[in-house]
């Protein structure tokens, strides 16, 4: 196998020094302090902002962090909005914060809300998708999970200790997983390096399990109000799956450990923002996020 990539040896999964060396090359390009952190300080006096745990490389610098209700209803339904779980995109974390900021005092006679802005915040600041150990926290929501970003987030839900409605994950699709992260991970794994598309917009992935068609609708309406929708490729399909209508696939989101199963919640979705877009800006991309988010809530909250 030819080496497409300067880590390991190719045909080889990575070994704990490969790892090592692929840490030592990281490199921080932004504060998760000063763009999550300070942001949070101002919804202390709405919001309870509670501290849920910390990364182990470094406690102080990554504290983790959720938003909820100071007192929780429990004749509401609950929803949790995850974004940061790859750090790497942007709008998911952003989009989080601005909805905090901007709509979820709207919903607060309505729903109980669980706010998770930055899953992940060392790959936040070195803008990669891995985490620290080079795992990826969206294959990580399972038993005894290896990766710490994950194993906190299932359990602060685990011990909230209620039944989740709704669960919406905020992310991205960008032209970096196609030039920087597919070749990391093949490495890594130590297989060859297949060559994909990236969509050119704005779509969804439901639960193979549990579709929920309507509930992706919605979104994919409210999204359409702030951006382009992604279409499908030639063979009828984005990221090598079938679009089952416009703007959304489905992947087997329990049997992959993504973050969409964690909650076994009846109405789930995760968003996929396209931010390399000449279409679009970083303000449009967040906006976006917060359409998906409001979408999927008044969808649901008008079922419930």
């Amino acid at each position: 196998m030819a080496r497409t990539y300067p880590i390991g040896t190719p045909g080889q999964p990575w070994t704990a020094a490969d790892k090592a060396e692929w840490f030592q090359q990281q490199v921080h390009q932004r504060s998760y302090r000063e763009q999550v952190l300070d942001r949070l300080a101002p919804l202390r006096q709405r919001f309870e902002v509670r501290q849920y745990g910390a990364l182990e490389q470094d406690p102080a610098r990554y504290p983790l962090f959720a938003v909820l209700p100071r007192a929780p209803r429990p004749s509401l339904p609950w929803a949790l909005v995850t974004g940061g779980v790859h750090g790497y995109e942007t709008s998911g974390v952003q989009g989080a914060l601005l909805f905090l900021a901007e709509h979820a005092a709207d919903y607060a006679d309505r729903v109980n809300l669980l706010v998770v802005p930055c899953v992940s915040p060392w790959a936040y600041e070195v803008i990669h998708r891995w985490n620290a150990k080079a795992i990826d926290p969206n294959r990580s929501f399972v038993a005894d999970s290896p990766c710490g970003e994950s194993a906190a987030l299932m359990a602060l839900v685990r011990g909230l200790g209620v039944r989740f409605t709704l669960h919406i994950d905020l992310h991205e699709t960008t032209d970096t997983d196609e030039s920087v992260f597919r070749p990391a991970k093949a490495a890594r794994d130590g297989v060859a390096s297949e060559p994909g598309e990236i969509p050119d917009g704005f779509y969804t992935v439901g639960d193979t399990e549990n579709p929920q068609p309507e509930l992706q609708a919605a979104i994919i309406a409210a999204v359409a109000k702030v951006t382009h929708i992604a279409p499908a490729d030639a063979n009828g399909q984005i990221i090598g799956e079938p679009m089952t209508q416009p703007g959304v696939i489905n992947y087997a989101v329990r049997e992959l450990g993504l973050c969409a199963s964690m909650t076994g919640a009846e109405f789930t979705s995760t968003t996929e923002v396209y931010p390399d877009s000449p279409k679009v800006t970083a303000d449009v991309c967040n906006r976006a996020q917060v359409a998906a988010v409001r979408g999927a809530l008044d969808f649901v909250l008008a079922r419930c």
